[in-house]
């Protein structure tokens, strides 16, 4: 077979940049509605479940809008369904600030923040997959990061407008702000990738059966499980810090610099795991994640000083970088290129329902309890079994290999 020429230009690079920017900026309502969660509590007079809940319908809306524009970026591009959700994104955080009730604010915050902010993250993420052939484990890892530089950015800005300004105009300027910044930059995403024939050929060869054993329904199934699994327990922290950092006397503030904290960290652990991610692939990589996601998680349940808080988000951080790059980068070598966008969308964006179902049973369970101690222990139940699954997709994955080899 010739050399396949490569699919990396410098355009490549640039329009990675773009996607990282556009996702940091779109990513927004991932971490405003956590930031607000207090202040929404007390402005409807809601206990902690019902609180999360808008958060809980905004990432169901991330889920369900990234499946679709992942479909639609597949048949025309990203430049048009991410152009609609920058609108809806924005449009929804200026409705939701007129809000009368929990109700209404939670279900505009689904409808619109939710569905429109979608296009922000894996839709982008499997974009950035098809531009890049020698270093696609590191761009898919930069790609991610846009969501965790969100977090890193965006919670002590609406922390600290919420203070000054109220949680209704901080919502006010956020939609306005996202409108005027991320429309050009969705200029830059215009061009729809063009792949050399034997190139193209080569990139969507993608087989299941020979790869790991089993149909490409069971593999993508088996890999969504995996993925609500992780991020159930990966919620946990991310959603719930501001508020027990309120609760242990240390105010919002604190917590809101903390989440910053952990998630810059998880920005700086992408750059790392990208590095894994071409040296080992992708199972392997996601179980060393999902395996120092649990140890991290374990460590807040001795450690509530402010000090050890801050050191621990920031070791969490590290840890949790790893995981959702790793389900790009696994649907890249086990399904076809010209399925990428519906694919790694549906995978990403199923983490998603993870992280809205364990907000809510964070919330649920601290309810009952009156503390969040056994909700670190349910969110180390659910890794545990992220880890079984993809130990078990390992195994056959390497079992396929060697089958393959002894008979070549």
């Amino acid at each position: 077979m010739p050399d396949m020429p490569s699919i990396e230009k410098s355009y490549s690079w640039i329009r990675l940049t773009a996607s990282i920017a556009l996702s940091a900026l779109g990513c927004v309502g991932m971490w405003s509605l956590i930031v607000a969660l207090p202040a929404l509590q007390a402005d409807f007079n809601a206990p902690r479940a019902e609180a999360t809940l808008p958060y809980t319908l905004a990432i169901i809306g991330f889920m369900i809008g990234g499946i679709i524009v992942g479909r639609l970026a597949d048949r025309f591009g990203i430049l048009p369904p991410l152009t609609g959700g920058t609108i809806l994104m924005s449009l929804g955080y200026v409705l939701t600030a007129f809000a009368p009730n929990l109700s209404v604010f939670a279900t505009i915050s689904g409808v619109t923040i939710g569905l429109g902010g979608a296009a922000s993250f894996a839709p982008l993420v499997a974009d950035a997959s098809l531009w890049f052939d020698r270093h696609r484990g590191l761009a898919i890892s930069l790609a991610t990061a846009g969501g965790s530089l969100a977090g890193m950015i965006w919670p002590p800005i609406v922390q600290h407008a919420i203070a000054a300004h109220g949680w209704r105009q901080t919502h006010i300027g956020i939609g306005l702000f996202c409108l005027a910044t991320m429309l050009p930059l969705c200029l830059v995403l215009r061009r729809r990738p063009v792949f050399h024939k034997v190139a193209h050929q080569a990139a969507s060869c993608g087989n299941t059966m020979q790869a790991i054993g089993l149909s490409p329904g069971v593999t993508q199934g088996l890999l969504a499980l995996a993925g609500m699994c992780c991020c159930v327990a990966m919620s946990m922290p991310q959603v719930h810090l501001v508020a027990y950092c309120g609760d242990l006397g240390y105010g919002s503030a604190r917590g809101a610099e903390m989440l910053a904290v952990m998630l810059g960290f998880g920005v700086a652990s992408r750059l790392i795991f990208g590095w894994v991610l071409n040296l080992i692939g992708g199972l392997p990589t996601l179980l060393l994640g999902s395996a120092m996601q649990a140890m991290a998680l374990a460590l807040y349940l001795p450690f509530n000083g402010l000090v050890s808080l801050y050191v621990v988000s920031a070791i969490f951080g590290l840890a949790q970088g790893g995981i959702v790059p790793s389900y790009a980068v696994i649907i890249r070598e086990l399904f076809p290129a010209r399925e990428a966008g519906f694919r790694v969308s549906l995978a990403i964006s199923v983490t998603l329902a993870g992280m809205a179902l364990g907000a809510w049973m964070a919330g649920a369970i601290y309810d009952w309890t009156g503390s969040y101690a056994s909700a670190l222990v349910n969110g180390i139940a659910w890794n545990i079994v992220n880890m079984a699954i993809t130990a078990w997709l390992l195994q056959r994955q390497r079992r396929c290999a060697v089958g393959a080899f002894a008979a070549a």
